[in-house]
Parts: C-alpha cells; structure tokens; sequence
C-alpha cells in the first residue's frame, strides 16, 4: 500500500496494523495527525471504513488507544480511521483565549468550520474530515467509498451525527456514544458555538444534530441509527440531551436505537463495553 502520509509508527494488532501518522493539511494550515487501522490482510481486505471522532480533550490516540475496538474491527474486516480533535501546535496555542477555561486550544475543534476570528483561520475540521481526510485516505487505500461510516464519542458523537446529516451520501452508517446530542441548549456547545459560530444564533442549528434531523422530510438513515448512553454519566443531564435527538427523531420516523446503561458513565470504561455492538451495527450497513 503506498500512501502519501508521513508515517510515524505502526504496530502489529490481532492479526491487523495500527498505524499513526502525520501530514500537512491544506484546509487546517497546520499539519495534522490521525490513526489508521487495517485488519488482517490489509487494504486489499477492507470490508469497510469507520471513522470514529473523539471528544474533548482527545487527540487521535485516544479512542485507538483505550477502546480496544481493533479485536472487533479485525473479526469484521473493518479499517478504523482516528482523526485527531482540533488544530495543535504553537500557531493556535498562540491565540488569544487558546489557554482559558475552556481552552478551544485542546481537543475542542467540534467537527465544524469556524466562521469567526481568530479562529476561523485554522478551525476547519468540517472541511478537513470531509473534503481532505477522508477521501484522501479512501484513495490512499483504494476503499469503495460508499462503505464508510461514521462513529464518534460526546463531543465526537455530537461531529458524527452532524457530519452524516450535513453530508448526504457520504456515510451509510451512523452511530455515537454519549454524543452532545443538542449544543444549542447546552454549556459546552453554546460556548464553543459563540466562539466559532458568533452570537447570532439563527446559525447555530446547521451543527445541531437535534435540529438538524427535525428538519429533515424524511428519514435520511432508514436502517437506523445506534446511540448508547450511561446513566451515571455526570454530564447527562446538562450537556448531552439524548432525549432531544429521540424526540426529533420519532417526529420524523427516523429510526433511532437508543440505549440506556444503568451504572455507566461517561468514560472510555463505557465506550469499550459497547464499542463491539457499534462496529457490529456499522458492519450490517456497509457489508450486509
């Protein structure tokens, strides 16, 4: 397989490879970093492509790290893509306000395109995953890019949901864990949608998945989307807002599996017990 990124390590995993590598991205300015997993066989094996977002404070090591969703990927034949969250490196560690509170800096890129100074500069994951990455990366491994689904975790799951409904045809499968199910109500995503987006909030609902699927005609994933929620998930009642997404969903007939896990909360301990049963679901929809 001859790629054209910079490869920085890679690993032997359950008959498969972990690879992590590094290029310059045109859309971000800035180069970028992301994790790739092939299963047994390599490219020429690939069943299917799950891109899988991580959330706040995340890199690209995070999910591919902790998950331990290679055992299932190399079962099914799944390749795993990892993009890293948000822009790094000096040139935005720089910006005003990149080390307050909220630190927009690390980890917080939330799947969109900025539309404000001074972010707007380097704050384009949107067009980054979707018009760079992703094809890059299906080309670079010859993959049938009808195949290729997208997962993501909290603020991952909040990119998954909006990018598969923001891009009609690109992904025939959709799922998320604990995702920011409706940032336009909530402390994490008003904050991030006010730094990137502005104050005028009638811009806001074009990355709310909530919003988003209300005002869909029709059900734009009819096989079904998968989302898991923990109960003990501290952040449950304040920032996630699962029962907007069911709500949005049922007034449209969009079918929606959304589980509920008592005892759960909101870290990677949840995302290993049901990461199986995600990729299992992306599986049916790209392989049959």
């Amino acid at each position: 397989m001859a790629m054209t990124f910079e490869l920085i390590s890679e690993h032997a995993s359950f008959g498969g490879v972990q690879r992590f590598h590094r290029h310059d991205s045109a859309e971000i300015g800035l180069p970028m970093r992301f994790a790739l997993f092939l299963p047994p066989g390599g490219a020429r094996a690939v069943k299917g492509l799950v891109v899988f977002l991580a959330g706040l404070t995340c890199n690209e090591e995070t999910f591919t790290m902790k998950a331990g969703a290679q055992r299932k990927a190399a079962e099914l034949g799944l390749a795993l893509l990892m993009p890293d969250t948000s822009p790094r490196g000096d040139a935005v560690s720089a910006l005003p306000g990149a080390t307050a509170s909220w630190d927009f800096g690390v980890g917080a890129g939330f799947y969109l395109d900025a539309t404000q100074a001074p972010w707007s500069t380097h704050w384009r994951m949107e067009s980054y995953l979707m018009r760079e990455l992703i094809p890059q990366v299906q080309k670079a491994l010859a993959l049938d890019a009808t195949k290729t689904g997208i997962a993501g975790h909290s603020m991952g799951g909040h990119g998954a949901l909006t990018l598969a409904l923001r891009h009609p045809g690109a992904f025939a499968s959709v799922s998320a864990i604990a995702p920011i199910a409706a940032p336009s109500r909530c402390p994490w995503g008003v904050k991030a949608f006010t730094g990137y987006l502005g104050e005028d909030r009638d811009a806001w609902p074009a990355h709310d998945a909530s919003a988003l699927i209300q005002a869909q005609k029709g059900a734009p994933y009819p096989n079904g989307i998968l989302v898991d929620q923990g109960l003990a998930d501290k952040f449950l009642v304040e920032q996630l807002y699962p029962e907007a997404l069911e709500s949005a969903c049922a007034a449209i007939g969009q079918p929606l599996t959304l589980r509920r896990h008592e005892g759960y909360d909101h870290g990677y301990y949840f995302i290993a017990t049901v990461i199986d049963d995600h990729l299992a679901h992306h599986a049916r929809q790209l392989i049959g």
